[in-house]
């Protein structure tokens, strides 16, 4: 609700401003330049890194804000919004009338609701990219290139009215969640590396009976597979390994709109088997008491921890301060976590649901208090040329990377200004996550973690995606029942999945069924009868519930 009354306000104040969403060409724009310098805020998210630098001023913004100013004639100022709390940080900036003019998100949701709260002059809360994309087509190529084609840069234009809310970005590389587990361990109790859940589930056993052998006398420390209170996220290989082989496109979107999975028919499986190993003593007991990864990745790198699933690259992400190496300094050379593929569906495949390249990353939007659309365009198209990338992605030669003979870039440890503050600098590459550096990709990949081996980050990369499926896009339009419920509906999913986890055995089925139940009747039914209506008007398709 807050959020909602500050979004009237900011509304309310471009009314009274006169601010609209009518396009006009730009005059000042002659010959690719424009003949008075302009000038734009871009949102940037601050991490809050111990050691890094200020995201809004550092040797990255200092390149861009040149690049930008000798290209374009547009001065630049980065905007800091927090990255684990943007959606209340921007809904602020909009009620102080200070949104960037460039802003992304990773939530489609929010950008529509801010395009459906009109003023009193019925003008969106977000500027209808419609009518630039068109006018200034030839200025974005670079755009169109990233996104592999004009028709990505409408992926998201309403079927009915032609309006575009956003540019979506796009995953360069669409790895997204592995299973990771101590070799070391296994090792020391003649295990070899789990290939099925059921050889997954007798090494987490092993660790729990074997404690002693394997932390002495931190032996009451041990905790054989971790996660966290993001149990969608966190399990999902797991989870969707209960999904049927066979389900088809028409009910992975009629179900799909929750990117954790949760309404996949056969889902629910999988949080029971979590629930049976929690009540097992294999899952990390105080995993619900924290709302931030400082704990869990203490205990990880103290070599408390057997197993995990998390983001394909964790273990090795933060260089010297990563979870392996770490690990390593305190528990010896042979400790570290290496990847496995383990979770068969039906079909004895381990499928995992990716996002697209394109609609599964960051949106960028403009605020209807953006008076520089066209300089927010360029600047967009700047940072998505293959040359900002890779200079953002690899720094300078000599200081950030050496080149091998092979032609990868060879990325050297980061100190002072030169630190990103994060993984590949995708906060300034906003339209692109994952390196994008050509034939060079596959290799700097692999040499991109220092002190990781790279057989380990070749096979953690490809176990992110093996057998990955990407289910069909249907560019249906608002579905407007999402757009009502904010968040409270991934709230409690979470809320659904943490309680079902560490409920009793015996009360696994009526705490799961009551939480859904109640999700269902706060709008996620709403939200099933309205794709399924999409479905029906947009693409002819009949679907049967």
């Amino acid at each position: 609700m807050k959020r909602i009354l500050s979004l009237i306000l900011v509304l309310a104040l471009a009314a009274t401003l006169g601010i609209t969403s009518a396009f006009a060409a730009d005059e000042g724009f002659v010959d690719g330049k424009f003949t008075e310098t302009r000038h734009i805020t871009v949102e940037i998210y601050n991490r809050n890194n111990d050691g890094g630098t200020d995201p809004t001023n550092n040797v990255w913004t200092e390149y861009l804000k040149k690049g930008m100013l000798e290209k374009y004639n547009v001065e630049v100022e980065y905007v800091s919004v927090g990255r684990w709390s943007e959606t209340d940080d921007i809904a602020q900036l909009l009620a102080d009338h200070s949104a960037p003019d460039i802003s992304y998100t990773y939530g489609y949701n929010t950008i529509i609701t801010y395009a459906n709260m009109k003023d009193e002059n019925g003008n969106p809360g977000v500027i209808d990219l419609a009518p630039y994309l068109e006018e200034y087509k030839d200025y974005i190529g670079n755009i169109i290139t990233l996104l592999g084609g004009e028709d990505n840069l409408y992926y998201d234009k309403d079927p009915v009215t032609g309006e575009v809310w956003m540019i979506e970005g796009v995953r360069a590389d669409t790895s997204r969640i592995t299973t990771f587990i101590r070799k070391d361990w296994l090792d020391k109790l003649g295990l070899g590396l789990p290939t099925t859940e059921e050889e997954f589930y007798n090494a987490l056993v092993a660790f729990r009976d074997n404690a002693e052998t394997l932390l002495g006398e931190n032996a009451d420390k041990m905790i054989p597979y971790t996660t966290s209170t993001d149990i969608g996220w966190r399990n999902d290989l797991l989870a969707v390994s209960k999904v049927a082989e066979d389900i088809d496109d028409n009910t992975l979107f009629v179900y799909g709109y929750d990117d954790r999975h949760l309404l996949y028919p056969g889902y629910k499986e999988g949080i029971r088997v979590l629930n049976k190993w929690y009540n097992e003593g294999l899952i990390w007991k105080d995993f619900g008491l924290y709302n931030d990864s400082t704990q869990e990745d203490d205990n990880m790198k103290a070599g408390y921890v057997g197993a995990f699933m998390h983001n394909w690259d964790y273990p090795f992400r933060n260089g010297e301060d990563c979870i392996n190496l770490n690990l390593q300094r305190n528990v010896g050379e042979d400790a570290m976590f290496v990847p496995i593929d383990c979770f068969q569906n039906d079909a004895g495949i381990t499928r995992k649901f990716m996002g697209a390249a394109v609609g599964s990353d960051r949106k960028i939007f403009l605020p209807s208090t953006n008076t520089e659309p066209l300089a927010s365009l360029l600047y967009i198209d700047f940072i998505s040329s293959p040359e900002v990338i890779k200079y953002l992605q690899t720094g300078e030669e000599g200081v950030n990377f050496t080149m091998t003979e092979d032609g990868a870039y060879q990325i050297l440890p980061a100190t002072g200004d030169w630190i990103k503050n994060s993984g590949n600098n995708i906060d300034y590459t906003m339209t692109c996550n994952g390196l994008y550096l050509g034939e060079a990709t596959g290799k700097t990949t692999a040499l991109s973690y220092p002190g990781i081996p790279a057989d380990i980050v070749i096979q953690a990369n490809e176990y992110g995606k093996n057998n990955g499926r990407y289910p069909a896009h249907f560019n249906v339009g608002t579905i407007e029942s999402e757009t009502e419920v904010g968040t409270s509906l991934s709230e409690k999913r979470d809320e659904i999945f943490t309680k079902s986890v560490i409920a009793s055995v015996d009360e696994f089925d009526s705490v799961y069924d009551s939480l859904l139940d109640a999700y269902m009747n706060m709008g996620g039914q709403d939200i099933i009868d309205e794709r399924i209506e999409k479905l029906q008007e947009i693409y002819g398709i009949t679907y049967e519930k």
